[in-house]
C-alpha cells in the first residue's frame, strides 16, 4: 500500500467526486482511478459505489476512511517533527474554531504565530464544536477551538480556557427589559433565536434548559454571531448567548438579562488537541505561545487526555490581542 493511494482515496471521499479530486491533486482522472482500482485490489474490497452523478463510500470504504486520515496526519507529523529537529519550523497548521470565543483572540493569535513560524502555511476551519473535535481526532486538524465536551478520550486532550455565564439578549421593547435576572423556567412559551445544534452556545442553552426541564423550541437558526443579534435587534426573538456576546456593537441596543441556571451547565471552552504523540510540531508551537501570553498554563499544555475543566474566574483566562494590551476578561478577549 502506497501512501500515494491513500492520499488519493481520501481526497475523492472528499470531494465525492472524482473528477474534483483529481484536479485538486493534479494529476488526470484515469490515474486518480488507477490509483483506488490498485487500492481496492490489495484491500480486496470495493471502497466507493460510483453513478453517473455521485460517488459514495462503501461500508469498506468509511471504514478504512479514518484509519487512512490518522496515517497521513502522523506522516505529515513526521516530516514536521524532523524540520523542527534541524531548526526551522516548517510545514502547516490546520486549526479550527467556532465564531467569537471566549477565551482567546484567534486573529491576534495566529497573526503572532505566522510573526514566530512564517514557514508554517497556515489553514483555518470555522465549524461547530462537535465537528471541530471530530477533526482533530481523525487528524484533519491540528488543533480546535471551541466548547468544551463532556469528556476528553485518548484520541483528544481538552486544554481549558475560559468560562462564563449565559445571558439572555432581547429588544429593549421586550417584557423582559428592566427586570432582573431570569431561570429557564421564565422563558417558556418565547420565540428563540439560536445556534445550529453543533454550535456551543446552543449546545450550553440546550443543556441548561434540559437541566431544568423547560422544552424549548428554535424557529430561527443561524450560524452567524451577527446575524443572530440583527434578528433579536428587529424584535423577532430572543437570544441566551454567552456573556461577552452582549459587548459587541451590534448588541449595544439589545438589554442583557442574566440567566439564573445550574453552574455545571456554564459556557466554558477549551484547546482540544490530540495526545501528545500525535500532536504536531506546529501545533505545540501554537500552545507554547497560548502559554506565553498566559493562556495556558504549562502542566495544562502538556496535559493528558480529558484533563481539567475550564478555569473559574473570568481573569484566569487571559490573552493578549493585537493591540498589545492583556485583556482583563473573557469577553474582551473574545473574537469578533
Amino acid at each position: 500500500m502506497e501512501l500515494r493511494h491513500l492520499q488519493h482515496f481520501v481526497a475523492v471521499a472528499e470531494d465525492r467526486h472524482f473528477t474534483r479530486a483529481a484536479q485538486r491533486l493534479r494529476v488526470s482522472q484515469s490515474g486518480l482511478s488507477a490509483s483506488i482500482r490498485a487500492l481496492e485490489r490489495e484491500l480486496r474490497a470495493p471502497l466507493f459505489v460510483r453513478t453517473t452523478r455521485r460517488v459514495t463510500l462503501t461500508e469498506a470504504g468509511r471504514a478504512l476512511l479514518g484509519e487512512a486520515e490518522r496515517i497521513l496526519a502522523q506522516v505529515r507529523a513526521a516530516h514536521e517533527a524532523v524540520a523542527a529537529v534541524q531548526g526551522v519550523l516548517r510545514g502547516s497548521l490546520a486549526l479550527g474554531t467556532e465564531q467569537c470565543l471566549a477565551g482567546v483572540h484567534v486573529p491576534g493569535l495566529l497573526a503572532a504565530f505566522r510573526r514566530r513560524h512564517p514557514d508554517v502555511e497556515i489553514g483555518l476551519r470555522q465549524a461547530g464544536s462537535g465537528a471541530l473535535a471530530e477533526d482533530v481526532v481523525a487528524g484533519r486538524l491540528d488543533l480546535a477551538f471551541g466548547v468544551t465536551p463532556r469528556s476528553g478520550t485518548e484520541h483528544l486532550r481538552v486544554l481549558p480556557l475560559a468560562r462564563e455565564p449565559m445571558t439572555v439578549l432581547c429588544h429593549a421593547a421586550h417584557r423582559l427589559a428592566g427586570g432582573g435576572a431570569v431561570a429557564p423556567a421564565d422563558l417558556a412559551g418565547e420565540t428563540f433565536v439560536d445556534f445550529h445544534t453543533d454550535w456551543g452556545p446552543r449546545r450550553t442553552t440546550d443543556a441548561a434548559f434540559a437541566a431544568a426541564g423547560v422544552p424549548r423550541g428554535v424557529p430561527l437558526e443561524t450560524s452567524d454571531v451577527h446575524t443572530l443579534l440583527e434578528l433579536v435587534g428587529e424584535g423577532l426573538g430572543i437570544a441566551v448567548v454567552p456573556r461577552h456576546f452582549a459587548h459587541k456593537r451590534e448588541a449595544s441596543l439589545l438589554t442583557a438579562v442574566p440567566l439564573k441556571t445550574d453552574p455545571e451547565t456554564a459556557y466554558e471552552t477549551a484547546v482540544m488537541v490530540p495526545p501528545p504523540e500525535a500532536t504536531s510540531p506546529a501545533a505545540r508551537a501554537l500552545l507554547a505561545l497560548l502559554e506565553a501570553q498566559g493562556v495556558l498554563t504549562p502542566r495544562e499544555a502538556v496535559g493528558s487526555p480529558g484533563e481539567g475543566r475550564a478555569r473559574t474566574g473570568e481573569g484566569r483566562a487571559r490573552v493578549r490581542p493585537p493591540g498589545g494590551h492583556t485583556a482583563p476578561d473573557a469577553s474582551a478577549a473574545a473574537a469578533s
